[in-house]
């Protein structure tokens, strides 16, 4: 049975049919959506205002915002209730540093920006063949 589910997001449809996917399927499960904010770099286009802020965590938890409100949107649309987690650094790690903490994993099979999709889901395929949980892939 399944009573733990991790539900990694970012701000893309795919990940929200992956929210609703879990709500639906593990109706009983505690589930915890979870956005990670990339660390800044010259390649992370949004992430690396946060580079300049004077509270790192602070700012990726204001930057992650947005997602985990639509989250908490989703799950009120369904009547149930969701924890939320912010993470930073590379997506994939970090959801690989949570998943032994839970039953399953339920994700996007890619994300929502464009290089995502060029890349045909580079988070995903790394979650898929080093999670130590099932994970569940949503198109």
């Amino acid at each position: 049975m399944v009573s733990r589910v991790l539900v990694p997001m970012d701000d893309s449809a795919v990940a929200t049919q992956a929210l609703q996917y879990a709500l639906d399927v593990h109706p009983d499960a505690e589930i915890t959506v979870l956005h990670v904010v990339g660390t800044p770099s010259s390649m992370m286009g949004r992430a690396a205002s946060l580079a300049l802020a004077d509270d790192f965590e602070e700012s990726a938890t204001e930057f992650a915002k947005p997602v985990l409100d639509a989250a908490r949107d989703v799950a009120a649309d369904n009547d149930a209730e969701i924890s939320t987690e912010v993470m930073t650094g590379h997506p994939a790690r970090a959801i690989l540093d949570r998943a032994e903490d839970f039953d399953a994993i339920v994700m996007g099979a890619h994300g929502g920006e464009l290089v995502d999709r060029l890349i045909v889901g580079n988070v995903a395929r790394t979650v898929f063949r080093r999670s130590p949980v099932p994970v569940t892939s949503v198109r």
